[in-house]
């Protein structure tokens, strides 16, 4: 394996940075409200799969109860499925209109 010419010389040295400046270097202007979405959209996955589950159950229990055969549990996932979209769609939907409003605000205040 052919050496590179700078091999010889060792690495670039890099400047030394205090720890916290390098945290808050790190953390940046978005990275926190990142890290919040996240976790927010992390949520959302749980909360879908959760839906899911909880109508899926209510459908076979509906199904044992009453003798017919896997008709609730149909409805039941679908309308487990339909409710997780929709309210995911209306927390997205909010998040995009607070961001929307968030930079709006940045971009009124910078114009100032």
């Amino acid at each position: 394996m052919a050496e590179s010419p700078r091999s010889s010389e060792g690495p670039e040295p890099r400047p030394e940075v205090p720890l916290p400046e390098a945290l808050a270097r790190l953390e940046g202007e978005g990275s926190a409200r990142s890290m919040g979405a996240a976790g927010r959209y992390a949520g959302l996955g749980i909360q879908f799969a959760a839906s899911i589950v909880v109508f899926l159950y209510a459908g076979q229990w509906l199904d044992r109860r009453l003798g017919t055969a896997p008709i609730f549990l149909y409805v039941g996932v679908f309308t487990g499925a339909g409710a997780a979209f929709y309210s995911m769609y209306r927390n997205l939907m909010a998040d995009q209109k607070r961001d929307e409003a968030a930079a709006r605000a940045k971009r009124e205040k910078q114009q100032q």
